[in-house]
């Protein structure tokens, strides 16, 4: 497999970066945080984005899609991270699109593709239910009662949860709470009856809320695939969720690095620039190198979506992994050396930092996938 862009994925990749560098820089998302904005996003630039074909690149042509594969998805992701655009492209078009792509039926692919392709539907998906990620840690349940399903339980830290069309609630229909048998992925519309949604105010300004449902009932044809039989799906969905997280947070370490090489040619103490010191460069050759490798972590894992799907639970806890400890090293580096000003509300350092904490933990921390790969191999 490459690990290099070919010519179309390269003008992909300068293409969504003049038009977010134009259209969402980190300022808007300041001004999304110090506005409260209800939505938690632009409805004109996820417009625009749905125009550009991004909530479709990895949709096939027959149900409206580009086709263009996980990987231009990753290189859209990785410009986002850049500028630390909030849209629902995670959530839609990463997570649920992948979701339906996996766990529905064909007629479901029929109703929805389509829709999520168009920017008509968006979707979240309903998981967590304590504190750290632990995908069959399910208590929530959901009871077949005739031609309906009724659902109760509660979810934590649903990313875009208060702002989705849908949620894609999983569920256990049988088994114990950590067991992957019984596990069900079932539509339930936001404003559903029963359904109660929180919004959380992240510190990184990313979009999430607490839901629960109470007595929620939708009919059994919401049901993605077959109850009780969505544990495979689902773990495939959450791979390519944590692949595409990894491109953003490669997006995202990849910027923090340029501004602090920037602040550290412009920064003059004792008459010289501070990049001059040897101290600094070393440190900056380290996250340099960390880079390079964290580079084709991520171009593997995307590839492996497309071209070698047995192989990405392996690549996607590998990617994830990797890339949690890059963030971490390249932001707590950046406020380093930009010194006090670094940690202040007035430079955007700070925003990346903060979203690299919160990014670090979504779909698996290190330990998690450390764990997770070392169990995969054998260990």
């Amino acid at each position: 497999m490459a690990l290099v862009f070919n010519e179309e994925q390269r003008f992909l990749q300068d293409s969504a970066r003049e038009f977010l560098n134009k259209e969402a820089p980190v300022e808007a998302l300041r001004k999304l945080r110090d506005t409260r904005d209800s939505l938690g996003y632009s409805q004109d630039l996820w417009r625009n984005m749905v125009e550009l074909g991004w909530a479709s690149i990895i949709l096939p042509e027959a149900y409206g899609g580009l086709e263009f594969g996980f990987t231009g998805l990753g290189v859209v992701m990785q410009e986002t991270g850049r500028n630390l655009v909030a849209s629902p492209l995670f959530a839609t078009a990463a997570v649920g699109a992948s979701a339906v792509l996996l766990a529905g039926s064909e007629a479901q692919k029929e109703d929805l593709l389509p829709r999520i392709a168009a920017g008509e539907l968006t979707l979240a998906l309903a998981l967590e239910e304590s504190h750290h990620h632990n995908p069959w840690q399910i208590a929530t349940r959901v009871e077949q009662q005739g031609e309906q399903l009724v659902i109760n339980g509660c979810k934590t830290f649903v990313l875009d949860g208060h702002s989705a069309d849908e949620l894609l609630v999983v569920c256990r229909t049988a088994g114990e709470a950590d067991s992957r048998d019984g596990i069900s992925l079932v539509r339930v519309p936001r404003d559903a009856a029963g359904v109660s949604v929180q919004r959380t105010v992240m510190a990184d300004s990313r979009n999430a809320a607490n839901v629960s449902f109470d007595g929620v009932s939708v009919p059994a044809s919401n049901a993605l695939g077959a109850l009780g039989e969505a544990a495979d799906a689902l773990e495939a969905t959450l791979d390519r969720g944590r692949v595409a997280l990894a491109a953003e947070m490669l997006g995202s370490a990849e910027e923090v690095f340029r501004r602090t090489v920037d602040y550290l040619k412009e920064r003059v103490q004792f008459g010289v620039p501070i990049g001059s010191f040897q101290a600094l460069q070393h440190r900056a050759a380290i996250i340099q190198t960390e880079l390079e490798l964290a580079r084709s972590v991520v171009m593997q894992a995307l590839s492996t979506v497309d071209e070698q799907p047995r192989q990405l639970p392996l690549l996607a806890s590998l990617a994830k992994a990797q890339l949690n400890e890059l963030i971490k090293l390249a932001t707590n580096e950046a406020v380093q050396m930009h010194g006090g000003i670094g940690v202040t509300d007035e430079l955007e350092i700070g925003f990346f930092l903060k979203r690299a904490r919160v990014t670090m933990q979504v779909f698996g921390d290190t330990g998690f996938h450390r764990d997770r790969y070392a169990s995969i191999c054998g260990y």
